[in-house]
């Protein structure tokens, strides 16, 4: 009887023309259970994500991890010190479970990312340091850690690449913002090649799309705007990041890097599930295929495009000057759009974390740890 895997033709068919599927969670019973491993074989896997809110949703919506939080509890560990080590042995096992894509890839892809905590987003200092102390935890070669792309991440992100970790730059909605942490990118490789080290350093730029167009469509409802305009946005700012990542990656500074064998800092399409239920289900996917990208999807979304993906072509690099122009004209500031996503986007990550702690604390206590 064979036991070779039955690979998703949908998900392979992604995969083929450029873009990485990866997966928007990490929980304890996917690796377990070794749903994660059978997704690398059959659904054309290449990594993993996760954030504060994915982590509050695992730990605190089931019983998975009560075992080990009264183990930890028992041994003196506080709220952020189980979470931690929680948030470092997941990753360090999905690491492990992606190990072979990377391996396969020459070290290209197969990466599992862990967030600074939020709270750090606009402090420097205190980001590289957890930066460091997580890449030094995790020690996999496979870890990305993820920074958010605010204006104090951008020197965080420099001294990161140039201390050699790999960086998943995390709550990009602008291509200006985009420009800045790929230039970012580029400055802490141009450092490593300055001082003779090695360029096998890895990066993505994780540029959200839905809840774009859940704020442009909220203000074009107020505004009395054709249903027409609908459902843009999202797709038409992403692919002007693509334009951007073609012209810095393939432009001339990044030419003598590219030369010295320093990957490209792949575009990372992230919150790709619709969160309209009049739009696709799959949307976010068949609209963004393109060489050299991601899309890390929620399981729900990726149970979709394993169903029903529709792979027609290159949908990356569509041009999204018309698009950008109908919103322009019905009154839209993009500039404001994505300031003010930035800003929100940081509190949904500080709320979920405060959260998590909280309900941690308050399984210590009902172990009697408190």
């Amino acid at each position: 009887m064979s036991t070779t895997p039955k690979v998703n033709e949908r998900m392979a068919a992604i995969l083929a023309a450029g873009t990485s599927p990866w997966l928007d969670q990490v929980r304890r019973d996917l690796l377990d259970e070794g749903t994660l491993a059978r997704m690398v074989a059959e659904d054309s896997l290449r990594g993993v994500t996760s954030n504060p809110a994915i982590f509050e949703k695992a730990i605190l919506g089931a019983d998975l991890y009560d075992e080990t939080i009264a183990q930890l509890t028992r041994n003196g560990a506080d709220a952020r010190g189980i979470y931690r080590f929680i948030a470092i042995r997941d990753v360090k096992d999905a690491c492990d479970v992606l190990r072979p894509v990377h391996d396969e890839t020459g070290g290209c892809d197969g990466f599992v990312s862990l967030e600074v905590d939020p709270d750090l987003a606009h402090d420097t200092e205190a980001t590289i340091a957890q930066a460091k102390e997580y890449a030094e935890a995790v020690d996999r070669p496979n870890l990305m850690v993820k920074i958010p792309g605010t204006t104090e991440g951008v020197p965080a992100i420099v001294e990161v690449v140039a201390a050699g970790i790999n960086v998943n730059v995390t709550l990009l909605f602008s291509v200006e913002s985009y420009t800045n942490i790929a230039t970012a990118y580029m400055e802490g490789l141009e450092r490593r090649h300055g001082r003779g080290e090695s360029l096998d350093v890895h990066s993505v730029a994780s540029f959200f799309v839905s809840r774009v167009d859940t704020e442009v469509d909220k203000r074009l409802k107020a505004s009395g705007a054709p249903e027409e305009l609908y459902g843009l946005a999202g797709l038409a700012n992403a692919r002007a990041a693509y334009v951007r990542f073609k012209e810095l990656f393939h432009g001339e500074r990044f030419a003598t890097l590219r030369a010295a064998g320093a990957p490209v800092q792949r575009p990372l399409w992230a919150s790709t599930g619709v969160k309209d239920e009049r739009y696709p289900d799959t949307l976010y996917v068949d609209g963004l295929i393109g060489p050299e990208t991601v899309n890390t999807m929620p399981m729900a979304t990726l149970e979709a495009a394993r169903d029903h993906a529709e792979v027609t072509g290159m949908t990356a690099d569509q041009d999204p000057a018309p698009d950008l122009r109908k919103l322009e004209a019905a009154g839209i500031d993009l500039t404001d759009v994505t300031k003010k996503l930035l800003d929100d986007g940081i509190v949904a990550f500080v709320t979920p974390m405060k959260k998590l702690l909280a309900g941690i604390e308050e399984k210590r206590a009902s172990v009697g740890g408190a």
